[in-house]
């Protein structure tokens, strides 16, 4: 017996597909390829929201032209903030050093949006949590960045793996820190007369 798909996950990401999949959602997977730089005097919410939505919308019109199943069309976004600056994906080991380095013994703060496209529009929702970091040693930092893990983590950790030896408190969602607040998804889902039940 075929399932009947639900949606669309506008997202490569494995540990969103998992985080769905996790709630018993039936989803398909097709990528948004958008352009990620902040706008002038763009606040961080107002950039995570903003990608998210851009994500599902682009997906959602990109299947509209080809004339393909409407769907509804999830997109979602993760950003850190420390300092007032982003933590993004790092460069290189002296880049991701810098950054762990920064966050060793402090707290920062993750938020991911996620935006759910229908006919009837886009609705977004928006996960903030607090995360406090250990402090962490030099040599702790480089055994880190070779197992490889922290290479393309935006802040250059990943809470659902080795980085969550780091983490000695965390305020909000967990699944909002690994890339999709399934809480917020849920609430979305539901509006829209999805069944996550």
């Amino acid at each position: 017996m075929q399932t009947e798909l639900q949606l669309v996950l506008a997202s490569a990401s494995p540990r969103r597909r998992e985080l769905l999949e996790q709630i018993g959602i039936h989803f398909l997977v097709q990528t948004a390829d958008v352009d990620e730089t902040p706008l002038a005097g763009e606040s961080a919410v107002a950039l995570v929201e903003r990608l998210a939505a851009n994500k599902a919308e682009t997906v959602r019109n990109r299947r509209k032209a080809a004339g393909e199943t409407d769907l509804p069309v999830l997109g979602s976004d993760t950003l850190g903030i420390l300092d007032g600056e982003l933590l993004v994906k790092p460069d290189d080991y002296a880049d991701a050093q810098q950054m762990l380095r920064k966050m060793s013994g402090r707290q920062h703060e993750i938020l991911t949006a996620v935006a759910l496209a229908t006919h009837e529009g886009i609705r977004v929702a928006v996960s903030r949590s607090v995360v406090r970091f250990r402090s962490v040693s030099d040599e702790e930092i480089l055994a880190y960045w070779r197992t490889g893990e922290p290479h393309d983590k935006a802040g250059a950790y990943a809470i659902q793996g080795r980085g969550a030896i780091f983490v000695e408190k965390l305020e909000g969602s967990y699944s909002g820190v690994m890339g999709l607040p399934l809480f917020e998804t849920a609430q979305l889902l539901t509006a829209a007369g999805i069944a996550v039940l």
